[in-house]
Formats: structure tokens, C-alpha cells, sequence
């Protein structure tokens, strides 16, 4: 299954992403982010947003705009957050930079050819059921990545927002703040679970997460049922 996800990326994905790079292009939708981050009285990105609901449309993906819109770490919300680090005049943290188009490292895509080379690699080393990529479904390995980077973006759209009425400032840092602190909170459940779902001791999972044993359990027990088991 792994090799037949890699196999055929391309070929399934190329003609969204042509599409969406074209509407991107629109100087109208880089308009709309802009407003709905409150163009010069900045706020948290709602999630009903104008500019996602719009891409949608655009490219006739109806069901684009609501994923879009909670897709907090992927390269769609990192092309957003230049956007707008632009329009404001300020630097994004190390690492970031604030042309629309510079694609961080781990959102650039990996050639067929090398997610191939890896694969055989991690099936072919010594305890390679125990290997992190071999063992954790990549959705989840994914929305691990997107909690964290999600968390990340929403503290960063804090900086210098420390200036103005005291209501308005302490509604926007809490807001954020709790918002960061939920992705935070996902990351790390998410995290537990799949390492003890990977056949690692319940005990060092709850350990590590800092949480007691029959806590974790129970997160597990319940995770199963949600999903039917």
C-alpha cells in the first residue's frame, strides 16, 4: 500500500495543484486574506474565511474551502501567513521567510524516486517494525506535523500585537494563546497514541508524556471506539 501511495502522488495530484497555483496568482485573492486577517487591525484567521471559500470556487473543489480552511500547517496556510507578514511590514521567525512562494523544507515534495529509496531502506534495517515511518500511518504522521506547525503559526501572528486598547489586546493573545495551546495538547495526544499503538511499553509512553499509565489507556480505549474498533 505504502508503495502504491508513492507511486501514484503525481499523477492524482498534479492537475489541483496547477489550479491552484493559477488562482493564487490572482493579486484579488492575496486581497482576500488580507481582509480576513483584519487587513490593519489584525486577529485571529476565523475559519469560515472568504479566501478559502473563493479557492474553492475557483477551482471547482466545493469541499476545498472548509479543508483549507482547517488545514492550519500545510503550505496553503504558510503562503497565507506571508501574505500577510508582507502587507504588515513584519519579518516571520527563523527559518521563515516572507516571499509567498518560499516552500518550507518539509512541505516541499520528495521525488518518487527518493520516498521509493527510503522505503526500502527502513524495510530492510535491523527492527524496522520498530521504526517510527514503518509503523505510524502517514495521515497520522501528517497531522502530528500539522498540530504542531498549526501551533506554531497561530503564536507567531502574536508578534507586536502588544499595542492598543488593554480588551482588545488581552482578547486576541488569550484567544490565540488557548488555540495554541489545544493544537499543542492534539500534538501530543496524537503523538502517545501512535507510539503506543506502534508496540512501544504503555508504561514509557505515559512516562514520557508525563501522564499517568491507566490515563493513556483509557485515551486508547477511547480512540479505538471512535474509530470502530
Amino acid at each position: 500500500m505504502e508503495r502504491w501511495r508513492i507511486v501514484g502522488r503525481d499523477a492524482v495530484v498534479f492537475p489541483e495543484v496547477v489550479a491552484v497555483a493559477d488562482a493564487l496568482l490572482d493579486p484579488g485573492m492575496a486581497e482576500l486574506v488580507w481582509v480576513d486577517s483584519g487587513a490593519g487591525r489584525p486577529r485571529a484567521l476565523p475559519a469560515d474565511r472568504m479566501f478559502c471559500r473563493r479557492l474553492g470556487e475557483r477551482v471547482g473543489r466545493m469541499w476545498l474551502g472548509p479543508l483549507a480552511a482547517t488545514d492550519h500547517g500545510g503550505p496553503l496556510i504558510a503562503w497565507m501567513g506571508s501574505v500577510i507578514r508582507q502587507r504588515r511590514g513584519v519579518g516571520g521567525p527563523p527559518g521563515y521567510a516572507n516571499d509567498p512562494w518560499w516552500v518550507r523544507r518539509e512541505h516541499q515534495p520528495v521525488t518518487m524516486a527518493g520516498q521509493l529509496r527510503v522505503l526500502g531502506k527502513e524495510k530492510r534495517a535491523p527492527g524496522s517494525g520498530r521504526m517510527w515511518r514503518m509503523v505510524v500511518p502517514p495521515e497520522q504522521r501528517m497531522l502530528i506535523t500539522r498540530a504542531i506547525e498549526s501551533a506554531e503559526e497561530q503564536l507567531h501572528q502574536l508578534r507586536g500585537v502588544q499595542t492598543g486598547p488593554t480588551a482588545g489586546v488581552a482578547q486576541q493573545l488569550l484567544r490565540n494563546l488557548r488555540h495554541s495551546a489545544v493544537l499543542i495538547e492534539n500534538a501530543w495526544k496524537r503523538t502517545a497514541l501512535a507510539a503506543a499503538n506502534a508496540g512501544v511499553p504503555l508504561g514509557e509512553v505515559a512516562q514520557w508524556a508525563d501522564m499517568p499509565a491507566e490515563t493513556l489507556r483509557s485515551m486508547l480505549t477511547a480512540g479505538k471506539q471512535e474509530d470502530g474498533g
